[in-house]
């Protein structure tokens, strides 16, 4: 994956300028990309950053639905290889930590880069690794990484710094409010992989979801994007099971079938104090599902598009 995504890497660096993004050269030789943190960014920039963060396994688009919506304009993914491209790339789970300024700074990294060097059980579990002569990492954060989280990610990825890029962006800026939201599809996976569904069932799929309102407020960014997802998401996925199988994954995929769904999340995340793992996971998944069954050509839906939450959240 690291080698698919080398020439996005290497065309986002191209058009820099026309993107409105900023390239540099850390102290320890590693590319830095901002896509919003200094650097202005905006809807292409966070289009590319998406397609970056599968891997180069999949297509990410920026389309208009129903123009009569308060909501029309949407981000559309879609990947031949879901499984690998979504929860082996995109999917933020590699926690890394350092010190910046005399701050902690913590994140959650994306990307093909942990396909080499993260450690989660995960990848036990695709039963997939890669190598390459160069990684590139995609962060959700506001700064650039410091040295000790550079120094970090090399170690564990057997790779010199200057073999690394870092593309970052944070959660309020228009790139990172696009590379978010792009994650439908990869939600939707990682929901059916906690539903113990047999991912080698997952033949292909595609997700969509509408395109939030930046917010300046961290907290109402964050939430935003995941009610982009949880209240307007939707996504379809091609399974070889029997029809009964497709039929119970339709019918608990969605996000209404958490005991914390209704309200929009920023409300959700103040009620727990901020304690992000004290809400209920089976939250985070799309709107409305439809699973088809390659075996019997039979598809079934589940859960509905909540526009009311969406308008007061994105309002």
């Amino acid at each position: 994956m690291n080698a698919e995504a080398e020439p996005l890497v290497k065309a986002l660096i191209a058009d820099a300028d026309a993107l409105r993004v900023d390239v540099t050269e850390g102290t320890l030789g590693e590319c830095r990309i901002d896509c919003g943190v200094k650097a202005v960014g905006g809807l292409e920039a966070g289009r590319r950053m998406a397609e970056i963060c599968l891997g180069g396994l999949g297509s990410v688009a920026l389309a208009t639905t129903d123009t009569d919506s308060s909501w029309p304009f949407v981000v559309t993914v879609h990947t031949a290889q879901p499984v690998v491209a979504c929860l082996g790339s995109q999917y933020a789970g590699w926690s890394l930590s350092g010190e910046y300024k005399g701050k902690k700074y913590s994140v959650l990294g994306s990307g093909p880069a942990r396909a080499i060097g993260s450690s989660e059980k995960l990848f036990d579990e695709l039963g997939y690794r890669d190598k390459a002569e160069s990684a590139v990492l995609v962060l959700e954060a506001d700064r650039p990484p410091p040295p000790a989280l550079v120094e970090q990610v090399a170690k564990a990825c057997k790779l010199e710094p200057d073999r690394l890029t870092f593309v970052y962006a944070p959660t309020s800026s228009l790139a990172g409010t696009v590379q978010i939201a792009a994650r439908c599809l990869e939600v939707a996976l990682h929901k059916a992989h906690e539903l113990h569904f047999p991912l080698d069932h997952i033949v292909d799929g595609m997700a969509t979801a509408p395109l939030p309102p930046p917010a300046p407020d961290f907290i109402a960014a964050m939430g935003r994007t995941n009610d982009a997802i949880i209240y307007g998401g939707r996504a379809q996925l091609f399974v070889s099971s029997g029809a009964k199988e497709a039929k119970t994954l339709a019918e608990n995929l969605p996000s209404l079938k958490s005991k914390d769904y209704g309200k929009p999340f920023a409300d959700i995340f103040a009620a727990v104090k901020g304690d992000f793992y004290a809400i209920d996971r089976m939250l985070f998944s799309p709107a409305k599902v439809t699973v088809t069954s390659l075996k019997t050509g039979e598809s079934f839906e589940g859960g509905h598009i909540d526009t009311a939450v969406l308008s007061r959240s994105f309002a």
